[in-house]
């Protein structure tokens, strides 16, 4: 796994997986995807020469254990933009580093990959918002309580004190609204807030979430995300609204319940981010 015992290790292990995939894909990807829970269909998009390997293959990479996270490497090419593509990813909540969330990102960034597209699935706090809905993300919250910056900064990699007032970027969010547009597509915009998990909120940390200026809840996102602005890639994140959180009717929800939105609004999903890459 990626841990490690200084950032010199780290950075040998980042390497170290990047050689081995750079020896297998056919060519070096202009974006890279991060997906979230439930997510199954894209990969199925891919065209061209075309290729896939489970996280257990890759050197020193961590195990994807959440629920509906395939933990599989796919490689290919949406429209006419090569793709490196993670179906499923890795959360703080697992026992992970947030250096080791990471990873891929820095994987992405060291194979020349400079466009990050990051989806996920998450509670809406919105309350014009429905289960179901894509919310495209505008701004985030760091409430997981800890950064994958912390510790002695890679220079090469990035700044020390990286710059967040325009982590998403304008040009491709405009582009995302308007694929979404022509093709009828429902997208809500909204600020994304990650916390730690895994417990889902309380009525109490429902309220507090949306009084701080949140439209949707996860776990998950903001450290790829962090790391990406760090290696200077564009960014455009995609949350799918698994469930509407209103604090005064919470209701429980079952892990099972949040993948089966997801599943009947992925073919949107889908259909959004292959028009993303296909105009882009």
């Amino acid at each position: 796994m990626f841990n490690y015992t200084s950032s010199l290790e780290y950075r040998q292990k980042i390497e170290e997986c990047t050689r081995f995939l750079q020896a297998r894909l056919p060519e070096p990807p202009q974006w890279g995807i991060i997906s979230g829970t439930g997510q199954t269909l894209l990969a199925g998009c891919l065209t061209g020469p075309r290729g896939s390997l489970p996280y257990e293959e890759l050197p020193h990479f961590p195990r994807a254990t959440s629920p509906s996270h395939e933990g599989r490497l796919h490689w290919g090419r949406l429209g006419s933009q090569a793709v490196v593509f993670f179906q499923g990813r890795f959360h703080a909540y697992e026992g992970y580093s947030l250096k080791e969330v990471a990873a891929p990102v820095r994987i992405l960034a060291a194979l020349g990959a400079r466009h990050l597209l990051v989806t996920n699935a998450a509670g809406g706090l919105n309350p014009l918002f429905r289960a179901g809905d894509l919310m495209l993300i505008s701004d985030h919250i760091n409430l997981i309580g800890d950064n994958p910056l912390v510790g002695e900064n890679i220079d090469d990699w990035g700044p020390r004190f990286p710059d967040l007032s325009r982590v998403y970027d304008s040009k491709l969010m405009e582009l995302a609204e308007e694929v979404a547009r022509r093709r009828g597509l429902v997208l809500r915009k909204g600020v994304y807030v990650a916390v730690r998990g895994p417990c889902l909120e309380t009525p109490a940390e429902t309220r507090f979430l949306r009084l701080i200026g949140a439209d949707a809840v996860g776990m998950s996102t903001v450290p790829e995300v962090i790391a990406a602005v760090h290696a200077g890639l564009r960014i455009v994140g995609i949350s799918v609204i698994s469930n509407l959180n209103l604090p005064e009717a919470m209701a429980p929800i079952a892990v099972e319940e949040i993948i089966a939105t997801v599943a009947r609004a992925e073919p949107r999903l889908v259909e959004l981010i292959t028009g993303i890459l296909e105009e882009v």
